[in-house]
């Protein structure tokens, strides 16, 4: 289809908001821009990759691949492709895969769109076109992280620790409700740092307090904060802000002293399990969610054993695990010797996660009985299916509210009596 162009983005949700950003700008110069379609039909492509572990690279070449045969038999006048994977390989993809027009790093939103002959406009570079449903979107505040972490490549592909100014956050999500967003997933390859670099001071709590005094912000959500120097004044708001969900995203990796220390995480475990104790001391009710990483180089049984044990403990009420991924020129490449066997890793991570499976569906079978505050993300043939404020979309467990009970609208909030549970999804009814 001429004047269309099929854009597809891999990766996470900071990925989301760079495409979005391409997307505005595309159909303000007049073309028709189709997302993550199932069946890819316009005359120009975009692939929008991650580069951030093996099985994600995997996935963006596959899908370059994929849409490289297209381009050699002429179905496609061009093929673009941009992000992270891009950013870091350029000379290396440009080299194996020459049916691509061009590679792009991860920021060249404005050349793109100059070597499509279009002109880039600047009056549009808070805007974006909502690949989500409207109700809600994920905004990013900063780009970058300062962290150096062993085993991670994102200093190496986004640069250092760049904050947003405020005011811009602001005028973001002012233009977002006015076009119906009603909750808002603040994200960043660090949270905890936000503002250090602008205002001398990290300015979390002041950011997310001024956000949940716009009106028609129904929900803020707080995702990918640090453990180390963490911003102990963001959980006042948290507590006290009605519209500031009781949620935090906060990725801990590991348990053991000898595995943080060869992570250089800057953290201890006695610091960690201080800090998961004061945030639900200081935030009743509080919903943590945050990733473990298995199979580090020098991960012993010892400390495997020790992680499972702080999951058993712990009882995060959301919690995602990873194998460890042998990334080029990180500390742990360098330095380290992948050694622990795929097979050894794998096992690692299926027996976490069945700890973590029984620990959610006993959490859940607990809220049998609540009501809790619910929105509508969207419909099946059997159940309207929500979240509630302790519920992130597209990674955490959703509500499903059956058809009979009565009719739903999509983006609309609702009172719901949680009737039953699954390992992670709940089942409800409106009253």
């Amino acid at each position: 289809m001429k004047n269309t162009i099929d854009l597809i983005t891999l990766g996470c949700s900071k990925n989301l908001v760079d495409s979005e950003r391409v997307i505005r700008q595309l159909e303000a110069n007049g073309y028709r821009v189709m997302h993550d379609s199932d069946n890819p039909r316009g005359d120009i492509a975009i692939i929008n990759t991650c580069g951030f572990i093996g099985d994600a690279k995997e996935e963006s070449i596959n899908m370059i691949l994929q849409f490289a045969k297209r381009r050699k038999k002429n179905k496609l006048s061009k093929l673009l492709v941009m992000g992270c994977l891009s950013q870091r390989y350029m000379d290396e993809l440009s080299a194996e895969i020459p049916e691509v027009d061009k590679f792009y790093g991860k920021f060249d939103f404005e050349p793109i769109i100059n070597d499509l002959g279009k002109v880039y406009r600047a009056d549009l570079e808070f805007e974006r076109t909502l690949t989500t449903p409207k109700h809600y979107a994920y905004v990013k505040v900063s780009e970058g992280c300062n962290r150096t972490c062993s085993y991670c490549a994102i200093p190496i592909i986004t640069g250092k620790h760049v904050s947003r100014p405020i005011e811009d956050i602001e005028a973001e999500v002012r233009l977002l409700v006015a076009s119906g967003v009603k909750e808002f997933q603040l994200i960043a390859q660090d949270l905890t740092y936000y503002g250090l670099d602008l205002y001398k001071e990290m300015k979390l709590a002041e950011l997310t307090a001024r956000l949940a005094d716009i009106p028609g912000v129904e929900w803020i959500r707080l995702h990918y904060a640090y453990p180390a120097h963490f911003p102990y004044d963001v959980l006042p708001v948290i507590r006290e802000k009605e519209n500031v969900c009781k949620y935090l995203d906060i990725a801990l990796q590991h348990i053991s002293n000898n595995m943080l220390d060869l992570m250089h995480r800057n953290v201890t475990k006695d610091e960690t399990i201080a800090l998961i104790e004061r945030i639900r001391r200081e935030v009743p009710g509080i919903h943590l969610r945050t990733t473990l990483m298995v199979g580090h180089p020098g991960e012993t049984e010892a400390d495997f054993e020790e992680l499972k044990t702080f999951v058993s403990e712990a009882r995060f009420e959301r919690m995602g695990a990873f194998t460890y991924s042998d990334e080029d020129d990180t500390y742990s490449n360098k330095h380290y010797t992948d050694d622990i066997p795929m097979a050894v890793k794998q096992q690692r991570l299926d027996e976490l996660m069945v700890i973590q499976q029984d620990i959610s569906a006993e959490l859940n079978r607990q809220k049998i009985g609540e009501t809790y505050k619910v929105i509508i993300d969207r419909e099946d043939e059997e159940y309207y299916i929500g979240r509630t404020q302790f519920d992130s979309p597209e990674v955490d467990p959703e509500v499903l509210i059956a058809k009979t009970n009565s009719s739903l609208s999509i983006g609309q909030f609702y009172q719901v009596t949680i009737t039953g549970s699954e390992y992670f999804d709940l089942y409800g009814k409106v009253i």
